[in-house]
């Protein structure tokens, strides 16, 4: 019995002791005034922020010929990119190209080199459609997860007249972006063309180059020489924001190796790309040099270069081995050049336009070849500006007959043409 009570004498005291705290903890709690509790957030919200965790990326899809691959095609690209998460490019085939638009200048392989380069581009589909079938949408929706088709605001036209992306409009998935303007492969097949029958015109003539014509932005050229041509010299106007958007936004760190390469990278083709892949793969930062319309003009001639500098530098921009470019490079690497990018090594191709200047005293690399950071790269591929050239020369006639076909829809959509937003 003593136990029992002692028990129950405890028992009672914890409660009162209990009592007492809980009083005091409410009293407390009166005293401070009301406390705000945190709400749990709604059911739906917390389903909204975990499908956002998950929520798989937005895949856009845009195809092209990419033919003579120029800063056009990449803005476009660029704009495509930024309507999605992850853009997939279809490159036509050359027989597509062939039945639809005539022969490609550049075959299949080298313009998947080109397109893959771009900095913007997810992954490549070879040997895509010219006009999107409805068998092939399905297999873009279904198994590439395919949730957008883009297309510029020009019109894309098959031989039959009929929409190229009617089907894609019809399911709702189909999104538009705005034309570069100022460039077109068609333009730059006519400005070598009419190079050709410049250089093979009277020295005579005292007519101004091509490379002072394109680099001052001079009116409109049509060819009146009676071939129908219609060759249009290029209006591109080069403004700061598209440069920035072209550009990268990183420096190099205090630390990173700085490869240094240069050159005129005109007709920016796929030996240019594979060169500067080969350079990046040596250093942790890619440093560009890309010479001025005169430079090339006085060391290939009067009729060089078919793209102005501006042009030049959005084409080397758009590439995803390139850091960054300086635009208008000296022809000389100095020790003071070498000393303000902070470059560790400078390299050149074994395949170039005129590697005559490696036998002149005035050699541009006898600075870094001295002070022993100067390379020479074997270059991947057996391409230069001037092959490019000599392809379409070679082939004048079925090229000529391209051209007037396909400006007969441009000088079309540009007397049609209205203001459209984009960038």
């Amino acid at each position: 019995m003593e136990t029992t009570g002692a028990g129950s004498a405890k028992l009672v005291a914890a409660c009162v002791i209990g009592g007492i705290v809980l009083g005091a903890s409410v009293l407390a709690l009166h005293l401070a005034g009301p406390v705000a509790i945190p709400a749990l957030p709604p059911a739906d919200s917390l389903r909204r922020r975990f499908s956002r965790r998950r929520r798989r990326p937005v895949r856009v899809y845009m195809d092209g010929c990419f033919d003579m691959m120029h800063y056009g095609h990449c803005n476009a690209l660029r704009q495509a990119h930024a309507l999605g998460d992850e853009l997939i490019v279809g490159v036509v085939s050359d027989d597509e190209i062939t039945a639809n638009k005539g022969p490609p200048v550049t075959p299949l392989h080298e313009r998947l080199i080109m397109v893959r380069a771009v900095k913007w581009v997810h992954d490549v589909i070879p040997d895509a459609p010219y006009a999107i079938t409805e068998d092939f949408m399905n297999k873009l929706f279904n198994e590439y997860n395919i949730d957008y088709i883009i297309h510029g605001d020009d019109p894309c036209l098959l031989p039959d007249g009929t929409d190229a992306y009617a089907l894609a409009k019809k399911a709702g998935r189909y999104k538009q972006i705005k034309r570069t303007e100022g460039v077109s492969t068609t333009d730059i097949v006519g400005r070598m063309l009419l190079c050709v029958r410049e250089r093979s015109a009277s020295d005579s003539h005292n007519h101004s180059s091509l490379q002072r014509q394109f680099s001052h932005g001079h009116g409109q050229k049509i060819d009146d020489s009676g071939s129908g041509s219609g060759t249009r010299i290029s209006h591109f106007l080069p403004t700061s924001r598209r440069i920035v958007q072209f550009s990268n936004s990183r420096g190099p760190g205090p630390d990173s190796r700085i490869v240094y390469i240069d050159g005129a990278f005109d007709l920016f083709h796929a030996g240019h790309v594979e060169i500067l892949r080969l350079a990046r793969e040596l250093g942790d930062f890619l440093l560009v040099g890309i010479h001025t319309d005169q430079t090339i003009s006085s060391t290939r001639g009067p009729h060089r270069p078919i793209m102005n500098l501006h042009e030049r530098s959005l084409s080397v921009l758009a590439c995803r081995y390139v850091d960054e470019v300086i635009i208008g490079a000296p022809w000389d690497v100095s020790k003071d050049m070498i000393t303000t990018f902070n470059i560790s090594l400078v390299v050149h191709g074994t395949i170039a336009e005129n590697m005559d200047f490696m036998k002149d005293d005035l050699n541009p690399y006898a600075v870094p070849r001295a002070m022993g950071i100067y390379r020479r790269l074997e270059s991947p591929l057996d391409i230069t500006t001037s092959t490019i050239i000599r392809r379409i020369v070679s082939n004048h006639e079925a090229y000529q007959k391209r051209n007037e076909k396909k400006e007969a829809s441009e000088k079309k959509y540009y007397d049609s043409k209205s203001f459209v937003n984009g960038e």
